[in-house]
């Protein structure tokens, strides 16, 4: 089984910025590891932003964070 990531929606998560709090303004890819994890323990919000922290946590969790800054430099918004 091939997994195809959707082109789009990894752009849109490349350039997210979190919208509140400690990190305001910040690209997921820049929160750190333990603050995902503490979503992950509380409850992701609800909506896009707990979709797109859920997987910046996996994408993190992978080692991946590297994809994601390459995608940033690659096509800037």
């Amino acid at each position: 089984m091939n997994i195809v990531p959707d082109k789009k929606q990894l752009l849109e998560l490349a350039h997210y910025r979190m919208p509140f709090g400690k990190f305001k303004g910040r690209y997921l890819v820049e929160l750190p590891e333990p603050y995902l994890v503490w979503f992950q323990q509380s409850g992701f919000p609800e909506g896009k932003l707990g979709i797109m922290l859920r997987a910046m946590l996996e994408i993190k969790i992978n080692g991946l964070e590297g994809l994601i800054r390459k995608i940033q430099k690659d096509f800037p918004q």
